[in-house]
Order: C-alpha cells, then structure tokens, then sequence
C-alpha cells in the first residue's frame, strides 16, 4: 500500500510539473471561448497573443485586419499556440544565426526583418478551415505521419509525426513538439494545440537546399547534390511558383466558371454547396527526388567527398550496367548533355511534381480498403509517372500493397489476377522486388523545402534494360490526372478536403493561361472541370472525374511507352445521360491527328453498346458463369472493340467490372515507339453544349498481355 501511494504521489507531481493543466472532463468549459479568448486568458501564451495582434491576416493585400480579429471570429480554425518559453528559445536561436544582437524584440533594428519574424511564427501557426467543421483539425482524427490537406496563412503544408522511439510523442514537421496534455482542446471556432518550438519551416528551394550541402560538404545527399550540380539541373529546381499567373490571378484575369451546373447541363453528380468552379488560386513548381544516401555510396566503394567521386560514379554505373544497352551514352566531362550517361542516370531520380509522403499513391477506392481505416490496405495500387530530362521520357512506377509492407519503385510481383483470385500480390521474384522509399525516415525531407521531396532509397534505382522490359510487359493504367504534375504539386488531385475550391477545380483556358502542360484547349467552347470526389462515394478508379462542357475541342499529351512494340490504347466511360458523344483523334503530329475509329456515345451502357438498343446486360455479366464463358464473352466484346471495367475498383456494393454502366473502348490498336510522342484529342460531334465528355482512366496494354495465347488478360 505504502508503495501505491508514493507511485501515486509521483503521478501527481508528474502532472503538475507540466507547463499547463486541462482537465479533459471539463473541456466543454472552453467551448465557451474563441481561439483568441482561450489564449487571451492563458499567460503561457502572452507573447504568442501580442503577435497575433501585430500581424496581418494577409500582409501581401495590405490587409488591416490582425490574425488575431480572425480567431475571434465565427470559423475553423487549428492553431498551433507557439508557449513563451518557445518564443523565447528561438529569438536565442536568432541570436546564434546573427539576426539579432540579443534574444529581445528590442534588438530588431531592421522593421522589415522585425514583421518577417513575426510573420514566421504566426502565420506557420494557423490553419484556416474556412466554414467546415470537418476542416478543423484535432491530433486525434489526424493520420500520423500525412501532410495535413489546408496549407497555414503562410500557405505551407504541416506533417503530423509521431515518434519512432516514444510512442506518446507527437511533432510538427518532426521537429515541434506538441504538449502531451495541451493539444486537442475545443473552442467554439476550432482546436488549440500547445507546441514547444516555433514551427518555421526554412523557405528554401530545393536549389537552395542542395546548395547548402554542396558549400558544408554536409553527409547524407552529399554525392546526389554534387551530380545534380554537374548535370546542371539546380537551376531547374530553384523554379518555385509561377510569377505570371500570380500575378494574372491576383489581377482576376484567371476567371471562375460560375454557376457551373446550369452551364454542364445540371449532372446532379455535381452538387455541392458553392455553386461555382474554381480556378486554381496557384501555379507551383514542384519536384521529387529519389536518392541513394551517401551511406549507401559509401557501402560501394565510392567516397562522396572525393575529388573525383563523379568518375567513380560513372565507372559504377557502368560497372553494373544501370543504363539502356541500345542508348549511346556519353561519358565525358560534358555531364549537363541529354546524351551523358550521368544526366540520364540522375533525371531518372527525379519526377516533376511535389508528392507528399502519404500521397506517393493513392488508397481510396480499390476493393475491401475504408478510409475509416487508412492504415488497412487490401489490393495493391500504383501509379506511373514520366521522369524529368531533355531528349527521353521514361515511366518511374511507385507501388503499394498489404504484402509489401510500404512504397516501392519498380516493383512487378506475381499477382492473384485469376477470374476468382483476390488481386492480391502473391509473390515477388528476387530480382523484381524494386525499391523501397523510406518516405517516414529521418531522411526524408518533406516540409523543409519549399517546392520539393527528396526520399531516401533502399538501393540504386536506373533505367535498365530489365526495368524497360518490366515495363513494357505490363497494362499502364494512367488516371487523368496523374498525367498533369501541376495538378500533384498544386493539391488539385485527390485533395483531401470538402471546401468548394478543392471540390471542383475550373482549368484555365489556354485564352487566359496555359495551365497544365500537358492539355491544350483548343476553343473557347471548351470547359474542363475536375471533380475530386473528395467523401463521394463515385465508382472512379481514384473517384475522382473530370469533365469537359460545351462544344469541346481538347487534346491531351500522352505518357510514352516503355518500349518499341503493338500497343493498345483504351479509354474508360461511366455512361450517364449527361454524357454526349466524342469523336476521338490519336497520333504523334499534334496539328494532324487521324480519326481513331466512330465516334464514342457515352450516354450507352456497354450492352447497348455492343449488341444495340435491345441488349442485355444479362447476356454479358459475369453472374453464375463459369471462367471458359467469362471469357468467351470477354473475347466477343473486344471483337467490337469494348471491354468491361476492370474489376480493381468498387462503387454502390458491386466491382466497377459488375455495373452495366461501365465500358473500356479500346480505340486503337498500332505499333508504338518510345521515342515519340503521342497526343489524344477529344471533339463533340453534337450541336447541343450541354452534354459532357467524361474522362476518368486510360490504359496502355501491349499486345504480349492482350494477345497472349496461353493466358488471357486479367479482370483486375
């Protein structure tokens, strides 16, 4: 007994010690308060508030009114309440840099640098969810380790983090602890958190990152950063936001599409409660590199500080054959050419977008997977994105399934794709394994640099001749969106977020801005919507849609295939009345594009399809058939160039292959080089502007899966 008490006694002096207590049973009390009351009445938080009330909600209109008025207002807000002791540690830290004589808002002498620091720590403090309740951000609802969806007023994005060696220790952007007891606390316009440290991410470019290791000679992306320099590619990822059309945005030349339902021929798939779309508020650049650490060079003999570390890099590469046997490569001193064997071992490290780590794919929708429990994975899902690099394209492939046990480049297993199988990876052969991206390590750097994420890899990645022959045995299934790197670094795709301007994004005509490089709208007739889909339940393969109204005329660039061989190219259609009917044009002459078959009616089911206004989908289901008459029938529908969905995803308690609505069109069928480009073009052939054109997925399949004789092409 007596050691109970004194165990219990410690528990109390434990309690007390904290730097402010809450009582969790009587939280309901500060419902009664705003943020800004809340923290008002707290005098750990008595610098924090002063600065509230000394920055502007945002200092680039010349807007008057404070932070602080904001939080006293009606809204959603997360505020990361920055403690005294915490404004104080990092005016010292100001002090250690040279800023600053003393750790004193005195010793400012500069006023600029005085409301940038003031600046820093407000306005990386607070998240505005706007007027959704479900935009205010507890730590308890927040998925560990993921980027949350609303950037702060400073516009960056915050990391939630849980520790690896304390499981009861949780930070921002790994570096800001949050208080054990002082988090989650309501308020009638949002959540409170106490944090440690000042959370002031270091506004850098990746050019700038890089640099910095490059002028310390500091371990760990050392020998990255030296090739990136000689491949002469910082310049390249020094590109943070587009300076024009921010400036075109802020002078409202990049207009909305409001009232968007009346315009698209009111589809009630489209219902939300702000009735306009949106144009994207920026342009941002963004990037994501793949690096083998210097640990790991140093495991192969070569010293990243060496002299002449970058021959001893080329020597390996070409040791180990990390290279295509048909290029001619280059292995002179001339490293910034397209033809060098170093520039193209580095570009292909490197894709065009920004990916946050919980975002390197995406789970949504594939089969027996709930986003109530986003760590539980069931079908593996993947994504296929195009390298950076001048004279090549080439797919990088990033996978994910329950069996992998996390994210991996170039990975090809063996899957459970039979007609009854699960889809599930059963087996993965030694040399096919890929590799892995420690994308929650300490490495990883995700919320440092402003326009990238470098990852830390498990080994060396290249673009072999087994990882083109890999590639180009396998069906590419590319959702519309992945095919725009805009889209990804700019939160577009798959944003997690309810508010309107998320929920239908309105792409820019080419008239008022290009937009994505990869889409040309080629009338002013032309509207492109993207639906996120965000808590819809749609049958999409990520459900997510996108589509385009009016008298449509639009053209997409194509992501290449891996290699020289017959291809074909299949287009995805959810038939709906609002669909209308599209002519499709396919080839490598942009400004020339053949027809690629009849026009496409996207209001027919896939039965109506191929058999006529009187046919059946009992005739073509897969319902109390056996898989010799499965695919029997399957063989019949691509005779008429069709195939059902693939029955990877699910929507209203069916596979999206199992709803009569669903169709692939296989739209051509012809030999395809890599070194080429290919562009698809849509056009209505209606005279009504008030049917959509549908977009969703696209697929290249090589003809050694949907012609090979001993297997027939998998349902998934």
């Amino acid at each position: 007994m007596r050691k109970l008490f004194f165990s219990l006694v410690a528990l109390v002096l434990m309690v007390c010690a904290c730097s402010e207590q809450i009582d969790t049973s009587s939280r309901y009390v500060f419902k009664y308060n705003t943020v800004a009351s809340y923290l008002e009445s707290k005098p750990v938080y008595s610098q924090y508030v002063d600065l509230l009330k000394k920055v502007s909600i945002n200092p680039n209109r010349s807007e008057v009114s404070s932070v602080y008025q904001l939080l006293t207002a009606r809204g959603n807000y997360t505020v990361f309440a920055v403690t005294n002791d915490a404004i104080d540690a990092y005016l010292q830290d100001l002090v250690e840099e040279g800023l600053i004589a003393e750790p004193s808002w005195d010793a400012f002498t500069d006023s600029v640098k005085l409301d940038s620091i003031r600046s820093v720590i407000v306005r990386n403090s607070v998240i505005d969810g706007y007027d959704r309740e479900d935009q205010r951000y507890s730590i308890e609802m927040v998925d560990m380790n993921t980027e949350l969806a609303l950037p702060t007023l400073s516009d960056h994005r915050l990391t939630i983090n849980d520790s690896k060696t304390n499981s009861d220790s949780i930070f921002v952007n790994k570096v800001c602890p949050i208080d054990p007891l002082n988090h989650d606390i309501p308020v009638i316009n949002g959540y409170i958190h106490q944090i440690h440290k000042v959370i002031a991410p270091k506004d850098e470019s990746c050019a700038r990152y890089l640099q910095n290791i490059l002028d310390k000679k500091t371990e760990g992306y050392l020998m990255m950063a030296r090739v990136i320099q000689a491949c002469n590619l910082l310049d390249m990822l020094s590109k943070e936001i587009d300076q024009e059309y921010e400036q075109k945005y802020q002078r409202g030349l990049i207009p909305d599409m409001k009232d968007y339902q009346a315009r698209s021929g009111g589809d009630k798939s489209a219902t939300a409660g702000d009735p306009d779309a949106h144009a994207p508020e920026h342009r941002k650049y963004g990037y994501t590199i793949f690096a083998e650490t210097d640990e790991y060079w140093r495991s192969q003999g070569i010293d990243p500080t060496a002299p002449d570390a970058l021959q001893q890099l080329i020597n390996w590469i070409q040791k180990n054959n990390m290279y295509l046997s048909d290029e001619k490569n280059k292995t002179d001193d001339n490293y910034d050419s397209p033809d060098h064997i170093l520039y193209r071992w580095v570009t292909y490290h490197i894709l065009p977008m920004r990916i946050p780590a919980n975002k390197l794919v995406y789970h949504c929708n594939e089969i027996g997977y709930s986003p109530t429990r986003p760590g539980v994975y069931t079908l593996p899902v993947y994504e296929w994105y195009c390298t950076v690099g001048e004279g090549t394209r080439r797919l990088l492939k990033l996978y994910e399934s329950k069996e992998s046990q996390g994210v991996y480049l170039n990975r090809f297993p063996i899957l459970d794709n039979e007609i009854q199988g699960t889809g599930a990876e059963i087996a993965c052969d030694k040399n096919k394994q890929g590799i892995f991206i420690d994308k929650d390590g300490e490495k990883a750097v995700v919320n440092d640099i402003t326009n990238a994420c470098i990852y830390p890899i498990s080994g060396p990645l290249a673009y072999t001749d087994a990882v083109r022959d890999n590639l180009g045995k396998e069906r590419i299934r590319f959702d519309l969106f992945a095919m725009f790197p805009e889209a990804i670094t700019n939160n577009i795709r798959r944003a997690d977020s309810s508010e309107g301007k998320y929920q239908h994004v309105y792409v820019p005509q080419d008239q008022d801005y290009k937009y994505f490089d990869n889409v040309s709208i080629l009338n002013e007739e032309t509207h492109f919507i993207h639906y996120n889909g965000y808590r819809i339940d749609w049958p999409n393969y990520c459900q997510d849609e996108d589509k385009v109204f009016g008298k449509y005329d639009i053209m997409f660039t194509l992501p290449p295939v891996p290699k020289r061989g017959t291809y074909e190219l299949r287009y995805k259609v959810l038939a709906t009345g609002a669909r209308g009917i599209t002519q499709v044009y396919f080839g490598s002459d942009p400004n020339n594009l053949p027809a690629a078959g009849i026009p496409v009616n996207m209001a027919e089911g896939i039965a109506v399809t191929y058999a006529g206004e009187g046919g059946s989908w009992s005739d073509l289901s897969d319902d109390n058939r056996d898989d010799d008459q499965i695919i029997e029938i399957d063989h019949k529908l691509r005779n008429h160039g069709l195939m059902k969905a693939a029955r990877h995803e699910f929507g209203e308690n069916k596979t999206a292959r199992d709803d009569y609505r669903q169709k692939r069109h296989i739209l051509i069928r012809q030999t395809l080089d890599p070194s080429k480009t290919y562009y698809l073009r849509f056009k209505s052939v209606l005279d009504t502007d008030k049917k959509e054109l549908y977009l969703d997925y696209f697929e290249w399949c090589p003809k050694e899966i949907y012609d090979n004789p001993s297997k027939p092409e998998d349902v998934w």
